[in-house]
Protein backbone atom coordinates (compact mmCIF):
# COMPACT_ATOMS: atom_id res chain seq x y z
CA UNK A 1 0.00 0.00 0.00
CA UNK A 2 1.60 3.43 -1.30
CA UNK A 3 1.35 6.13 1.12
CA UNK A 4 -0.55 8.77 0.01
CA UNK A 5 0.65 12.36 -0.91
CA UNK A 6 0.44 15.43 2.19
CA UNK A 7 -2.71 16.18 3.07
CA UNK A 8 -4.29 19.13 1.40
CA UNK A 9 -5.77 21.91 3.08
CA UNK A 10 -9.56 21.70 3.48
CA UNK A 11 -10.34 25.38 3.17
CA UNK A 12 -12.76 27.09 0.35
CA UNK A 13 -10.81 28.00 -2.24
CA UNK A 14 -13.31 28.65 -4.89
CA UNK A 15 -16.55 28.16 -6.44
CA UNK A 16 -15.55 27.92 -10.14
CA UNK A 17 -17.07 24.83 -11.61
CA UNK A 18 -14.75 22.38 -14.00
CA UNK A 19 -16.49 21.08 -16.65
CA UNK A 20 -15.71 17.53 -18.22
CA UNK A 21 -14.19 16.42 -21.36
CA UNK A 22 -13.68 13.53 -23.02
CA UNK A 23 -12.79 10.37 -21.28
CA UNK A 24 -10.07 9.61 -23.48
CA UNK A 25 -8.88 6.21 -21.73
CA UNK A 26 -8.92 2.64 -23.37
CA UNK A 27 -11.74 0.85 -21.34
CA UNK A 28 -11.09 -2.99 -20.70
CA UNK A 29 -13.64 -5.28 -20.25
CA UNK A 30 -14.20 -5.99 -16.42
CA UNK A 31 -17.38 -7.29 -14.41
CA UNK A 32 -17.53 -7.58 -10.68
CA UNK A 33 -20.96 -7.85 -8.42
CA UNK A 34 -21.38 -6.56 -5.13
CA UNK A 35 -18.32 -6.84 -2.67
CA UNK A 36 -16.02 -8.87 -5.35
CA UNK A 37 -12.79 -7.63 -7.54
CA UNK A 38 -12.56 -6.54 -10.67
CA UNK A 39 -10.55 -8.45 -12.95
CA UNK A 40 -6.38 -7.98 -12.13
CA UNK A 41 -5.45 -9.20 -15.41
CA UNK A 42 -4.47 -5.83 -16.60
CA UNK A 43 -1.27 -5.46 -14.05
CA UNK A 44 1.16 -3.17 -16.40
CA UNK A 45 -1.50 -1.51 -18.38
CA UNK A 46 -1.23 1.57 -15.68
CA UNK A 47 1.44 0.32 -13.32
CA UNK A 48 1.62 -2.43 -10.91
CA UNK A 49 0.55 -1.42 -7.69
CA UNK A 50 -3.13 -2.94 -7.14
CA UNK A 51 -5.25 -0.72 -4.82
CA UNK A 52 -8.13 -1.44 -3.30
CA UNK A 53 -11.03 0.73 -3.32
CA UNK A 54 -14.33 0.26 -2.16
CA UNK A 55 -17.09 2.95 -3.73
CA UNK A 56 -20.04 2.94 -1.04
CA UNK A 57 -23.77 4.38 -2.46
CA UNK A 58 -26.66 5.36 -1.52
CA UNK A 59 -28.55 3.37 -4.63
CA UNK A 60 -31.22 1.11 -4.31
CA UNK A 61 -31.09 -2.35 -5.79
CA UNK A 62 -31.87 -3.61 -9.04
CA UNK A 63 -31.96 -0.06 -9.94
CA UNK A 64 -30.48 0.64 -13.49
CA UNK A 65 -29.28 4.00 -12.39
CA UNK A 66 -26.72 2.88 -10.13
CA UNK A 67 -25.72 -0.47 -12.20
CA UNK A 68 -24.06 1.92 -15.18
CA UNK A 69 -22.29 3.93 -11.78
CA UNK A 70 -20.69 0.60 -11.02
CA UNK A 71 -20.36 -0.37 -14.18
CA UNK A 72 -18.20 2.81 -14.89
CA UNK A 73 -16.18 2.14 -11.74
CA UNK A 74 -15.08 -1.30 -12.89
CA UNK A 75 -13.88 -0.51 -16.29
CA UNK A 76 -11.79 2.15 -14.57
CA UNK A 77 -10.54 -0.34 -11.83
CA UNK A 78 -10.04 -3.08 -15.02
CA UNK A 79 -7.56 -0.40 -16.42
CA UNK A 80 -6.05 1.12 -12.98
CA UNK A 81 -5.54 -2.50 -11.37
CA UNK A 82 -7.75 -2.30 -9.07
CA UNK A 83 -9.38 -4.47 -6.89
CA UNK A 84 -12.84 -2.93 -6.58
CA UNK A 85 -15.41 -3.61 -4.07
CA UNK A 86 -19.29 -2.10 -4.49
CA UNK A 87 -21.73 -1.89 -1.57
CA UNK A 88 -24.88 0.21 -1.07
CA UNK A 89 -27.52 0.93 1.41
CA UNK A 90 -30.22 3.20 0.57
CA UNK A 91 -30.69 4.62 4.59
CA UNK A 92 -27.78 6.91 5.49
CA UNK A 93 -27.02 5.77 8.86
CA UNK A 94 -26.09 1.90 6.77
CA UNK A 95 -24.56 3.85 4.10
CA UNK A 96 -21.94 5.31 6.63
CA UNK A 97 -21.52 2.07 8.06
CA UNK A 98 -20.33 0.31 5.00
CA UNK A 99 -17.92 3.39 4.91
CA UNK A 100 -16.47 2.40 8.24
CA UNK A 101 -16.08 -1.62 7.23
CA UNK A 102 -14.11 -0.26 4.33
CA UNK A 103 -11.83 1.74 6.62
CA UNK A 104 -11.52 -1.11 8.79
CA UNK A 105 -10.55 -3.17 5.81
CA UNK A 106 -7.65 -1.19 5.27
CA UNK A 107 -8.65 0.43 1.81
CA UNK A 108 -6.77 2.46 0.03
CA UNK A 109 -9.11 5.07 -1.20
CA UNK A 110 -13.15 5.30 -1.07
CA UNK A 111 -15.49 6.67 -3.27
CA UNK A 112 -19.17 7.54 -2.15
CA UNK A 113 -22.42 9.68 -2.40
CA UNK A 114 -23.25 12.20 -0.56
CA UNK A 115 -27.28 12.50 -0.32
CA UNK A 116 -27.66 12.93 2.84
CA UNK A 117 -24.08 14.83 3.99
CA UNK A 118 -24.74 15.13 7.84
CA UNK A 119 -24.85 11.62 8.35
CA UNK A 120 -21.89 10.66 5.74
CA UNK A 121 -19.40 13.18 7.72
CA UNK A 122 -18.20 11.42 11.07
CA UNK A 123 -17.99 8.55 8.89
CA UNK A 124 -15.70 10.33 6.53
CA UNK A 125 -13.49 11.85 8.72
CA UNK A 126 -12.93 8.12 10.15
CA UNK A 127 -11.54 7.29 6.92
CA UNK A 128 -9.33 10.67 6.81
CA UNK A 129 -7.69 10.10 10.34
CA UNK A 130 -6.76 6.89 8.79
CA UNK A 131 -5.32 8.43 6.19
CA UNK A 132 -7.65 6.84 3.42
CA UNK A 133 -8.35 9.77 0.38
CA UNK A 134 -12.24 10.52 0.06
CA UNK A 135 -13.75 11.09 -3.56
CA UNK A 136 -17.73 12.38 -3.90
CA UNK A 137 -19.72 11.67 -6.62
CA UNK A 138 -23.08 11.98 -7.53
CA UNK A 139 -25.10 13.20 -4.96
CA UNK A 140 -23.51 16.19 -2.43
CA UNK A 141 -22.02 18.62 -4.64
CA UNK A 142 -22.62 21.87 -1.90
CA UNK A 143 -20.99 19.44 0.86
CA UNK A 144 -18.18 17.60 -0.60
CA UNK A 145 -15.62 19.73 0.27
CA UNK A 146 -16.90 20.84 4.37
CA UNK A 147 -16.80 17.20 4.62
CA UNK A 148 -13.17 16.21 3.69
CA UNK A 149 -13.70 15.08 0.30
CA UNK A 150 -10.63 15.52 -2.22
CA UNK A 151 -13.10 15.58 -5.38
CA UNK A 152 -16.26 15.46 -6.41
CA UNK A 153 -17.73 14.28 -9.74
CA UNK A 154 -21.12 14.63 -11.17
CA UNK A 155 -24.14 17.37 -11.77
CA UNK A 156 -24.94 20.23 -10.21
CA UNK A 157 -28.61 19.55 -9.30
CA UNK A 158 -29.77 22.97 -8.96
CA UNK A 159 -28.33 24.21 -12.47
CA UNK A 160 -29.38 21.35 -14.07
CA UNK A 161 -32.97 22.21 -12.34
CA UNK A 162 -32.84 25.62 -13.84
CA UNK A 163 -32.21 24.37 -17.47
CA UNK A 164 -35.38 21.87 -16.98
CA UNK A 165 -37.04 25.61 -16.02
CA UNK A 166 -35.36 26.72 -19.49
CA UNK A 167 -36.22 23.63 -21.45
CA UNK A 168 -40.17 24.19 -20.22
CA UNK A 169 -40.26 27.80 -21.27
CA UNK A 170 -39.00 26.48 -24.73
CA UNK A 171 -41.71 24.33 -24.99
CA UNK A 172 -44.27 26.57 -23.67
CA UNK A 173 -45.38 24.55 -20.43
CA UNK A 174 -47.92 26.76 -18.13
CA UNK A 175 -48.11 24.59 -15.23
CA UNK A 176 -45.42 22.17 -13.95
CA UNK A 177 -45.69 19.05 -11.33
CA UNK A 178 -42.22 18.14 -9.61
CA UNK A 179 -42.22 14.42 -7.93
CA UNK A 180 -39.64 14.04 -5.31
CA UNK A 181 -39.47 10.27 -4.49
CA UNK A 182 -37.45 10.75 -1.48
CA UNK A 183 -37.66 13.41 1.28
CA UNK A 184 -34.60 14.82 2.62
CA UNK A 185 -32.60 14.16 -0.54
CA UNK A 186 -30.65 16.92 -1.36
CA UNK A 187 -29.90 16.32 -4.67
CA UNK A 188 -33.35 15.67 -5.63
CA UNK A 189 -34.48 18.91 -3.43
CA UNK A 190 -31.94 21.03 -5.13
CA UNK A 191 -33.25 19.84 -8.81
CA UNK A 192 -37.01 20.89 -8.31
CA UNK A 193 -36.10 24.30 -6.40
CA UNK A 194 -33.70 25.33 -9.37
CA UNK A 195 -36.70 24.33 -11.49
CA UNK A 196 -38.84 26.43 -9.68
CA UNK A 197 -36.55 29.64 -9.85
CA UNK A 198 -36.04 29.21 -14.03
CA UNK A 199 -39.43 28.33 -14.78
CA UNK A 200 -41.73 30.81 -15.92
CA UNK A 201 -44.97 29.22 -14.97
CA UNK A 202 -46.72 27.63 -11.76
CA UNK A 203 -43.92 24.71 -10.24
CA UNK A 204 -45.80 22.44 -7.54
CA UNK A 205 -44.10 20.14 -5.73
CA UNK A 206 -45.41 16.41 -4.71
CA UNK A 207 -43.87 13.73 -2.44
CA UNK A 208 -44.54 9.98 -3.24
CA UNK A 209 -42.99 6.86 -1.86
CA UNK A 210 -40.34 5.80 -3.89
CA UNK A 211 -40.36 2.68 -2.30
CA UNK A 212 -43.46 1.47 -3.72
CA UNK A 213 -43.89 1.78 -7.33
CA UNK A 214 -47.66 1.56 -7.47
CA UNK A 215 -48.04 4.29 -4.83
CA UNK A 216 -46.28 6.53 -7.10
CA UNK A 217 -48.10 5.96 -9.90
CA UNK A 218 -51.34 6.45 -7.92
CA UNK A 219 -50.40 9.70 -6.21
CA UNK A 220 -49.39 11.20 -9.22
CA UNK A 221 -52.47 10.38 -11.60
CA UNK A 222 -54.31 11.38 -9.14
CA UNK A 223 -52.67 14.78 -8.12
CA UNK A 224 -53.60 15.20 -12.23
CA UNK A 225 -57.03 14.38 -11.70
CA UNK A 226 -57.40 17.16 -9.04
CA UNK A 227 -55.70 19.96 -10.94
CA UNK A 228 -55.98 19.10 -14.74
CA UNK A 229 -54.07 22.40 -15.84
CA UNK A 230 -50.97 20.68 -14.95
CA UNK A 231 -49.72 19.98 -18.57
CA UNK A 232 -45.57 19.07 -17.43
CA UNK A 233 -44.73 16.30 -14.86
CA UNK A 234 -41.19 16.42 -14.19
CA UNK A 235 -39.83 13.08 -12.62
CA UNK A 236 -36.49 12.50 -10.48
CA UNK A 237 -35.37 9.38 -12.35
CA UNK A 238 -35.79 7.23 -15.03
CA UNK A 239 -37.90 4.05 -13.65
CA UNK A 240 -40.48 7.15 -11.68
CA UNK A 241 -41.10 8.64 -14.99
CA UNK A 242 -42.59 5.51 -16.75
CA UNK A 243 -44.62 4.82 -13.47
CA UNK A 244 -45.79 8.42 -14.68
CA UNK A 245 -46.76 7.87 -17.75
CA UNK A 246 -48.76 5.30 -16.52
CA UNK A 247 -50.46 8.05 -14.26
CA UNK A 248 -51.11 9.93 -17.50
CA UNK A 249 -52.86 6.99 -18.63
CA UNK A 250 -54.72 6.15 -15.68
CA UNK A 251 -56.29 10.04 -15.10
CA UNK A 252 -56.96 10.64 -18.52
CA UNK A 253 -54.60 13.84 -18.30
CA UNK A 254 -52.99 15.12 -21.15
CA UNK A 255 -49.72 16.40 -19.69
CA UNK A 256 -46.54 15.73 -20.55
CA UNK A 257 -43.49 13.88 -18.60
CA UNK A 258 -39.97 14.37 -18.25
CA UNK A 259 -37.26 13.22 -16.42
CA UNK A 260 -34.20 13.23 -14.53
CA UNK A 261 -31.99 10.49 -15.61
CA UNK A 262 -32.40 7.84 -17.75
CA UNK A 263 -32.00 3.93 -18.28
CA UNK A 264 -32.45 1.66 -21.67
CA UNK A 265 -36.24 1.42 -20.82
CA UNK A 266 -36.59 5.59 -20.90
CA UNK A 267 -34.59 5.50 -23.88
CA UNK A 268 -37.10 3.69 -25.87
CA UNK A 269 -39.75 5.84 -24.26
CA UNK A 270 -38.24 9.33 -25.70
CA UNK A 271 -38.08 7.39 -29.01
CA UNK A 272 -41.71 6.78 -29.15
CA UNK A 273 -42.56 9.71 -27.55
CA UNK A 274 -44.01 8.64 -24.21
CA UNK A 275 -41.41 10.84 -22.70
CA UNK A 276 -40.91 14.67 -23.34
CA UNK A 277 -37.17 14.60 -22.39
CA UNK A 278 -34.37 13.40 -19.96
CA UNK A 279 -31.84 15.32 -18.07
CA UNK A 280 -28.91 12.66 -18.97
CA UNK A 281 -25.78 13.36 -15.18
CA UNK A 282 -23.86 10.05 -17.09
CA UNK A 283 -23.83 8.13 -13.99
CA UNK A 284 -21.06 5.49 -16.06
CA UNK A 285 -18.80 8.82 -16.19
CA UNK A 286 -19.50 9.44 -12.58
CA UNK A 287 -18.51 6.07 -11.69
CA UNK A 288 -15.46 5.62 -14.11
CA UNK A 289 -13.79 9.24 -12.67
CA UNK A 290 -14.11 8.74 -9.12
CA UNK A 291 -12.06 5.50 -9.08
CA UNK A 292 -9.89 6.93 -11.72
CA UNK A 293 -9.38 9.69 -9.30
CA UNK A 294 -8.34 7.93 -6.34
CA UNK A 295 -5.69 5.87 -8.60
CA UNK A 296 -4.47 9.08 -10.02
CA UNK A 297 -4.12 10.66 -6.20
CA UNK A 298 -2.48 7.70 -4.81
CA UNK A 299 0.32 7.18 -7.93
CA UNK A 300 0.55 10.90 -9.04
CA UNK A 301 -0.75 13.37 -6.67
CA UNK A 302 -3.13 14.49 -8.78
CA UNK A 303 -6.55 16.17 -7.40
CA UNK A 304 -9.18 16.93 -10.54
CA UNK A 305 -10.89 20.38 -9.96
CA UNK A 306 -8.00 22.00 -8.52
CA UNK A 307 -9.08 20.91 -5.12
CA UNK A 308 -11.70 23.55 -5.25
CA UNK A 309 -14.02 22.77 -8.11
CA UNK A 310 -16.41 19.97 -8.53
CA UNK A 311 -15.89 18.04 -12.27
CA UNK A 312 -19.09 18.19 -13.86
CA UNK A 313 -20.79 14.98 -15.76
CA UNK A 314 -24.28 16.91 -16.60
CA UNK A 315 -26.83 18.01 -17.27
CA UNK A 316 -26.98 16.60 -20.73
CA UNK A 317 -30.67 16.40 -22.61
CA UNK A 318 -31.50 13.42 -24.35
CA UNK A 319 -34.54 13.98 -26.62
CA UNK A 320 -36.09 12.48 -29.84
CA UNK A 321 -33.06 14.82 -32.21
CA UNK A 322 -30.29 13.00 -30.40
CA UNK A 323 -32.01 9.72 -28.43
CA UNK A 324 -30.85 7.47 -31.84
CA UNK A 325 -26.95 8.06 -30.71
CA UNK A 326 -27.53 7.65 -26.64
CA UNK A 327 -29.66 4.33 -27.58
CA UNK A 328 -26.50 2.54 -29.10
CA UNK A 329 -24.48 3.35 -25.47
CA UNK A 330 -27.40 2.55 -23.33
CA UNK A 331 -27.60 -0.75 -25.05
CA UNK A 332 -24.48 -1.29 -23.63
CA UNK A 333 -25.29 -0.11 -20.09
CA UNK A 334 -22.89 2.94 -20.41
CA UNK A 335 -25.12 5.78 -21.00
Amino acid sequence: MNNPPPARSRRARGSAVTAVGAVAALLLAGCSGSGSDSAGSTAGKAGNARFKVALVTHGAKGDEFWARVQKGAEDAAAKDNIALTYASDADAGGQAELVRDAVKDGVDGIALTLAKPEAMRSAINDAITAGIPVVGLNSGINDWKSDGALEYFGQDESVAGRAVGDKLNDLRAKHALCVIHERGNVALEARCAGMKKSFGGQTDILYVDGTDMNAVTDSVAARLKQDPTIDEVVMNGAQFALAAVKSVHKSGAKSEVATFDLNSDLVKAVQNGDVQFAVDQQPYLQGYLAVDALWLYRTNGNVSGGDSAPVLTGPAFVTKTNVETVAKFAAKGTR
